[in-house]
């Protein structure tokens, strides 16, 4: 049914769910306190590595949204006992390192491309069992082959579409060997797909990055009883198997992905500020903080503490005067996931902001840089879409229109923000996306704009 009030209307029909943002002539501030949903990597690594630990498994504050969803769906299929998904208390009751049973249907990951990934680690190194994997039509077109190749040269046997790089994939468990792999991108799921996999391995596996990604994987392994080493010069992570892993208990902080909506709206909405509570700010995952401060933005970290070996803080954000920048080089493992985001602020700032180095962008839930480039230059904006970035000349001044999400997550939330310095109404259809990884944004978003 129909939810509207002066600013956010959303209408919902059985073929689309579309949000329509109608901007009062006066203006609007952005006002008050928002507490955003729990990390979405780190959710992910608590509920996997609590399905094979011993014992059991307490995992607080994890995120509720489809790709969580789709991980506790797969390991139940497997033998895991996984309480009810929610908030407050999800109870995870291991079956230990090797133990996974072979499903009897095949194991859907949805939308999420870190189940995929992560999983085909550990599905890998059971030997004696077969598993099948798939996932929706735009999991199933997303490359595989980046996790698959270093796999196979551990050893694993594993058959998909177009020699192995594209879903449904057939995994044949092995015995495993360990390597020690130059990754040729600096990817969390690429690294964390191999760590997995040497837990079974007997000795050590190296993993080196040409830059940094994040570092969830590393720190909820050694939590959890698994023997690393890192080299930080070299970007390389270290394991020794076979690993012993026991069970946690695991605080997920708020997911920096999500506060960087609210970040870019107070940022950017005249008279604005907000307290985003409760955020986790990983050094590894710090990059949008990184490239708004470079643009002028003005944010604050209070009450700044560890939860759980993740650095958690407030983060206070006010409106004010932005100007372009350039994004590029190490920074983008540390914000591939807010650049759409980030394009937004871009939009409104004084200037160019050049964003480089983020080809990985166009194998996401979308071509981020295609959709960004066409939805923002849709709404007046003026952005140019370059092999590997985004080109944007900001200042220029938006009119509501009709875009599409193209069914991603980040690109719908990322229209909405926008939307909220249009002129007129802006329908953004596909917004029902934002449930994958923020299921409460629309809910937000409605109360901030007062």
């Amino acid at each position: 049914m129909p939810i509207s009030d002066s600013l956010v209307t959303v209408e919902i029909t059985e073929y689309q769910h579309s949000l329509s943002i109608n901007r009062p002539a006066s203006g609007l501030s952005l006002q008050g306190r928002v507490r955003v949903p729990g990390d979405k990597s780190i959710s992910h690594r608590a509920l996997m590595l609590g399905a094979i630990a011993q014992g059991e498994t307490q995992i607080q504050g994890l995120l509720l949204g489809e790709d969580p969803r789709s991980t506790a769906s797969c390991f139940r299929a497997m033998g895991a006992e996984i309480s009810e998904l929610n908030t407050e208390l999800v109870r995870v009751q291991g079956i230990g390192l090797g133990k996974l049973k072979e499903p009897v249907d095949m194991l859907n990951a949805g939308n999420s491309g870190t189940t995929m990934r992560l999983m085909l680690g550990l599905l890998a190194s059971h030997p004696d069992r077969l598993f099948v994997m798939t996932g929706d039509s735009s999991l199933r077109s997303r490359p595989m082959s980046r996790v698959v190749k270093p796999l196979q040269q551990m050893g694993a046997q594993i058959w998909g579409r177009q020699g192995g790089s594209l879903a449904p994939l057939a995994i044949q468990g092995q015995i495993l060997k360990p390597i020690h792999y130059h990754s040729p991108i600096a990817s969390a799921q690429v690294k964390s797909c191999i760590l997995l996999a040497a837990l079974m391995a007997e000795g050590q596996t190296t993993v080196t990055e040409p830059a940094l990604s994040r570092d969830h994987s590393e720190r909820m392994l050694k939590a959890f009883g698994a023997e690393l080493s890192l080299e930080p010069e070299t970007h390389s992570v270290t394991i020794t198997g076979p690993a012993q892993l026991s069970g946690q208990k695991v605080v997920v902080p708020g997911d920096i992905s999500s506060a960087a909506f609210w970040l870019v709206a107070g940022a950017i909405v005249p008279g604005s500020e907000l307290l985003i509570e409760n955020v986790g700010i990983n050094p590894t995952r710090t990059g949008v903080l990184q490239a708004l401060s470079m643009m002028g933005a003005d944010i604050q970290l209070e009450n700044q503490r560890d939860v759980t070996g993740e650095s958690v803080a407030d983060l206070r954000v006010r409106s004010g005067s932005l100007k372009g920048c350039t994004i590029a080089g190490d920074l983008i493992p540390q914000l591939i996931d807010e650049i759409p985001i980030l394009a937004v602020a871009a939009v409104f700032a004084q200037g160019k902001t050049v964003i480089r180095d983020a080809a990985e962008l166009r194998v996401k839930e979308s071509d981020r840089i295609t959709v960004m480039a066409t939805q923002l230059n849709r709404l007046g904006a003026r952005v140019t879409e370059l092999s590997d970035g985004l080109e944007i000349t900001g200042g220029m001044p938006l009119c509501g229109t009709d875009v599409d999400s193209h069914a991603d997550h980040r690109i719908a939330m990322s229209l909405a923000i926008a939307a909220l310095n249009a002129t007129g109404t802006t329908t953004i259809h596909g917004a029902e996306a934002a449930a994958i990884s923020y299921p409460d944004f629309i809910a937000t978003l409605q109360r901030v704009c007062g």
